[in-house]
């Protein structure tokens, strides 16, 4: 990896407030541009470097280091001091019945939302990913792939633009330099950008053509269902050439399941039409199902509520409580911290 400076690796006010000059004589700020099972990789601009990611005096599961983080490091071994705190984290539930976090990203300025214009476009989990960026504060802009291959990509963009007011929506096609260099306002010189979605969808496709390379292996999607296979298994950060951008890139594997858990707020702010006129219902803890002067119901009637998305919200709302309440028993527990940004 070439040399470059802090700046460059995104190094802002923000973390350079939390460093003392004192422990700058012994430590020095790195950023996690990998993560593998056990070990992280590291730059600070100058070296590339593979350290144990574990250290003796955090414990809780968002006290691990991901993929964008900034790490203070002992100059002489290369070990972790600490974490410092995150302008963003992006995680999730951990896909199986303990519910432990999963920590997609950190300090991430934009999220690359992708779905294929094809059976891989769905409503209900464009919603959810929308509700992970807008808890973790960052922007998001949904990115539909493989235009090239659909009759009618119109249809995708009307739908896609529906799911809130103002979302940013991107029409490209991963393979084309020229479709896809529109991309690269949002990949600005220090700027980190991830890009969720599920397999198949041309992410890694994406990253290449922003690359100017075909370094991330990429792989044929199913004709039958339209699926693809995973082909990142690691969390990794590229950098952008300078005529694209000169920002990062991080490639994430592909989820198929994404529940949600602690992100009320982010449920809210997608969901705000619905919040909206629930605030009119005559009680406060209305279930919205059979009460007496539900105004859910009122606006699905009179058709200025579409019954789906009222649905969607319920289910997403109802999930998130009940994920929330297993998180806040786990982090009671003895031993455990939690960090949060």
């Amino acid at each position: 990896m070439p040399a470059f400076t802090l700046a460059e690796l995104g190094w802002t006010d923000f973390y350079n407030e939390q460093v003392s000059a004192e422990e700058c004589q012994n430590t020095q700020p790195v950023r996690v541009t990998s993560v593998h099972r056990g070990r992280v990789t590291v730059s600070d601009g100058e070296f590339e470097e593979s350290i144990s990611s574990s250290f003796a005096d955090q414990r809780g599961a968002e006290d691990r280091p991901t993929v964008g983080d900034w790490l203070l490091i002992e100059r002489n071994t290369r070990n972790i001091v600490r974490i410092l705190d995150r302008a963003s984290l992006i995680k999730r539930p951990a896909p199986g019945d303990d519910r432990r976090v999963q920590l997609i990203a950190a300090n991430v300025d934009t999220l690359f939302v992708v779905s294929s214009c094809d059976q891989d476009f769905n409503i209900a989990r464009l919603e959810r990913y929308l509700v992970l960026t807008h808890e973790a504060g960052v922007r998001p802009v949904l990115v539909l792939t493989k235009a090239d291959l659909s009759r009618a990509p119109e249809r995708f963009i009307e739908a896609a633009r529906a799911l809130q007011a103002g979302l940013r929506v991107e029409l490209v096609n991963g393979r084309d330099p020229s479709s896809v260099a529109r991309l690269a306002s949002h990949c600005g010189i220090g700027e980190t950008v991830a890009l969720v979605g599920s397999s198949g969808v041309g992410k890694s496709t994406l990253i290449n053509t922003l690359m100017g390379s075909n370094n991330i292996a990429t792989q044929a999607v199913r004709e039958d269902d339209g699926k693809g296979l995973h082909t990142t298994t690691v969390r990794e950060m590229h950098r952008i050439a300078g005529d694209s951008g000169g920002g990062w890139l991080v490639d994430t594997p592909g989820m198929r399941e994404l529940q949600m858990s602690e992100v009320a707020s982010g449920v809210s702010e997608v969901f705000d039409d619905v919040t909206a006129v629930a605030l009119d219902c005559r009680f406060a803890n209305c279930t919205h199902t059979d009460e007496p002067g539900c105004a859910i119901h009122a606006a699905v009637a009179a058709g200025s509520l579409d019954p789906a998305r009222f649905e969607r919200w319920r289910k997403l709302a109802q999930e998130e409580a009940e994920n929330s309440s297993t998180a806040a028993v786990r982090n009671s527990r003895p031993g455990r911290t939690s960090s949060r940004r």
